[in-house]
């Protein structure tokens, strides 16, 4: 093997570790309290600790875009460099996105068994994903570009999330692995796993995303 192969596969090691680290310490308000709470009953601490974890994943987001864009800032620089831009913005987003969730889940549990809700539960588990959808790529949105207006992070990420259906349902399928994957096994999720998946739905977002990020570009003219 060439010098390059060994040195870019172990780049590639490193990183991968030190994301799934900064995983860990980015969302520790809510490893926290997946250890030692009960979700099913603890789901109001869950809902205020989710935006406080919102700048962790956005740092993660950046470390990839970085890693992919062959930049050689390191993970730990980029993360911090991420962190303290998207914070603020992060935060807020995340925030309004738990609120919504919030109001959905209270309205399908006390529809829960009424005849109502053979009509209403269906739109609300739409939303609920529309919401999740949207939210996923806004934090991608905010990772590249903090200082974005969120009403435009809104607008633009709405309606990418349902002009590229098939690359939201990817994202979503791709997440609900991971999460399956924390619950079951937490040691080899967050430890190995959570890295090369969260990499797949940053790739996914951040091709959804091409058309608001990337500005075209003009034709030459003679």
């Amino acid at each position: 093997m060439r010098h390059d192969t060994i040195q870019a596969i172990f780049d590639g090691v490193y990183t991968a570790l030190v994301t799934n680290m900064l995983l860990v310490a980015g969302g520790l308000p809510l490893v926290l309290l997946a250890v030692t709470t009960d979700s099913t009953r603890a789901w109001p601490l869950y809902a205020l600790a989710a935006p406080l974890c919102a700048p962790g994943l956005c740092g993660i987001f950046a470390v990839m875009s970085a890693y992919s864009a062959g930049r050689a800032d390191g993970p730990l620089r980029t993360f911090g460099r991420a962190w303290r831009a998207t914070a603020r913005p992060a935060m807020l987003w995340t925030a309004a996105a738990t609120v919504v969730l919030v109001v959905l889940g209270v309205d399908a549990y006390a529809l829960w068994g009424h005849r109502a809700g053979a009509v209403t539960l269906p739109i609300l588990a739409m939303l609920t994903v529309l919401t999740v959808a949207t939210t996923l790529l806004g934090l991608v949105a905010i990772a590249e570009q903090p200082a974005a207006r969120l009403r435009r992070v809104a607008r633009a990420c709405l309606y990418l999330a349902v002009r590229r259906w098939y690359l939201t349902v990817a994202s979503l399928l791709v997440l609900a692995l991971l999460a399956q994957l924390v619950a079951l096994r937490p040691a080899i999720a967050l430890g190995f796993a959570a890295a090369p998946l969260l990499y797949v739905v940053w790739a996914n977002s951040r091709f959804c995303l091409r058309v608001a990020l990337d500005p075209p570009t003009e034709p030459r003219t003679a």
